[in-house]
């Protein structure tokens, strides 16, 4: 009787799991999830069939929101990276030219992120400003000489 139960309710879980997944493996995460949580319950083999079958379809639901959340943060953090600027047809005395058109603060960061390679926390530390500072003024020098290049 207990294999006929525990069968039936991995059957119920993982048609659940592939149902709110994006694919296999995430549905494999989510059983492999729950069942490990489910060995930290002492009385749950002693609930009834349908309260057992909620209570893993409430952990890999609330697993599933977790890995959202994550996945959501971690889209947000990369939008906030840095411009990329690599000018490939251009050379360097060409480029300090460019440079010379933005205010001396720009300047400063361009120079000290695609030259010396610094971070934007370095640079902030260095100039005394915040790093989403240095990113903007980055951004906006970037934007600059990208207008500058489609002028001539």
């Amino acid at each position: 009787m207990f294999e006929i139960h525990h069968q039936l309710l991995e059957q119920d879980i993982r048609r659940f799991a592939l149902s709110i997944a994006a694919n296999v493996h995430e549905a494999s995460d989510l059983m492999q999830y729950a069942w490990e949580k489910s060995l930290h319950v002492m009385d749950l083999s002693d609930w009834p069939y349908h309260k057992q079958k909620a209570w893993f379809y409430r952990v890999m639901k609330n697993q599933l929101i977790d890995i959202r959340r994550k996945d959501k943060r971690h889209v947000l953090l990369s939008k906030t990276e840095e411009p990329v600027f690599s000018p490939t047809e251009i050379h360097t005395f060409e480029m300090m030219d460019l440079l010379d058109d933005l205010s001396p603060t720009q300047k400063d960061i361009v120079f000290k992120r695609y030259w010396l390679g610094f971070t934007s926390s370095e640079i902030g530390k260095e100039l005394e400003i915040p790093a989403s500072t240095v990113r903007y003024q980055l951004t906006k020098a970037v934007q600059r000489l990208r207008d500058l290049l489609k002028e001539e």
